[in-house]
């Protein structure tokens, strides 16, 4: 049996995708007869009571760090907030990193260590334990840092940005193992090895007992003032409301299709939400309703709710990230309106499975005129015909069980 430390800044009780995909890897290497250890934050993102209520936290020398639970595995949690200012986040930032690594280095016989980008920061702390403690360190790349930073146009320091090229090169050279999800990712990256055989690809996963394809009465569980009964064709967005997404084109389609019996849903929390909202009033776009983040049990009935739903991905940061979301929607059956630009990770994922509907224009104009279309047009049938398609194709390649099961293997090849 090998001791694993899974290293990640959001886990179980936190309520976000990243979270939920390592809660899994957790549980499938636990199953695989390895000891697994967690060392992460304390909750921060997307928090409900009940989570809090069935993994609570044991408060250690006075709050210096938590401890708790989850389904037997041991949990270690330095605290961390989302302050508002900058220096106060930064401060929460290297104290995590700090004292996360002073935990580990009394963390008994490591024998790999697992853990998640972004912050690319992480990859640097594990590669310090991994020397220390002997053990082997597999960084797995979600995000595409620090290009995703240089794309959002949020990192301008030429200083800052060699310096983090560095890391990222040393991080990726150094590692024993590092992973990918997805092709298009594993293009951009291959390059900066010096031994590209290092570099795999493990996509990410759903859940298939979780997410599954509801039958349309399931809606009837829902509050219906927030989900009302209608005809109407419903599109919605569930997830994060930040800067990844692309709300220019969203505010502008909605204005477009003000009169038409068309409705939009925006779920979730993010730092974009505010301005969302803002956006709305002004252009008193009735046609969208904006609903606070749900819990994560009640996604599928709510996925189910929408005829369709909508992932516009953001010009600046489109070719780094992929959203996880797309295989949650291909399990529930549910096909997907993209705007993403030609050869980036959701359109080279989505092109060829018949399971979406896909606008690569890059001019606004045209962009939203081939969107009314789709949408003015759209036939119900070809709704279930795609919606089908998808979940079929997480069936045979993308499920829990499945992929999972290759970090248990990546595991175990490490330490044999």
């Amino acid at each position: 049996m090998s001791k694993i430390l899974v290293h990640t800044i959001v886990f179980s009780p936190d309520g976000v995708s990243t979270a939920y995909i390592y809660n899994d890897i957790a549980l499938r290497l636990q199953q695989g007869g390895h000891e697994v250890i967690v060392l992460t934050t304390t909750p921060h993102f997307n928090v409900l009571p009940g989570n809090l209520k069935q993994q609570p936290l044991k408060r250690i020398f006075g709050g210096l760090w938590y401890e708790s639970n989850y389904q037997g595995i041991h949990v270690i949690h330095v605290p961390q907030k989302k302050f508002k200012s900058t220096l106060l986040r930064l401060v929460g930032f290297l104290y995590w990193h700090l004292l996360s690594f002073i935990i580990a280095l009394f963390i008994r016989k490591i024998d790999v260590i697992l853990s998640p980008s972004p912050p690319l920061t992480l990859g640097m702390v594990n590669l310090a334990i991994g020397k220390l403690k002997g053990a082997k360190v597999v960084y797995n790349v979600q995000e595409i840092y620090p290009d995703l930073l240089i794309a959002d146009g949020g990192l301008r320091s030429p200083l800052i940005i060699n310096l983090l090229k560095r890391m990222e090169r040393f991080v990726y050279n150094h590692s024993d193992a590092v992973t990918t999800i997805d092709e298009v990712f594993h293009a951009t990256i291959a390059t900066r090895f010096e031994d590209p055989s290092r570099l795999e690809i493990i996509p990410n996963f759903v859940d298939l007992d979780l997410y599954t394809e509801s039958a349309p009465e399931s809606a009837a569980q829902l509050d219906p003032l927030l989900f009302p009964p209608t005809e109407e064709l419903k599109l919605m967005y569930a997830g994060n409301i930040g800067n990844a997404q692309d709300w220019k084109t969203f505010t502008l389609l909605a204005e477009q299709l003000l009169l038409h019996p068309i409705r939009f849903y925006v779920i979730g929390e993010g730092v974009d939400k505010e301005w969302l909202q803002q956006i709305i009033k002004e252009k008193k776009l009735t046609n969208v309703t904006v609903i606070p983040y749900q819990e994560r049990e009640l996604m599928p009935t709510i996925i189910a709710y929408a005829d369709l739903h909508f992932i516009f991905m953001a010009p600046e940061v489109e070719g780094h990230g992929f959203p996880s979301k797309v295989y949650t929607l291909m399990a529930c059956a549910k096909p997907m309106l993209v705007c993403s630009g030609k050869g980036t990770p959701i359109v080279h994922f989505l092109e060829e499975k018949d399971c979406s509907w896909i606008v690569a224009e890059k001019n606004i104009e045209k962009k939203i005129n081939q969107l009314t279309k789709i949408l003015l047009t759209i036939d119900r049938e070809e709704l279930k015909v795609k919606g089908r398609n998808g979940r079929e194709q997480v069936i045979q390649h993308y499920s829990k069980e499945i992929v999972t099961e290759k970090y248990l293997q990546l595991v175990e090849r490490l330490v044999s």
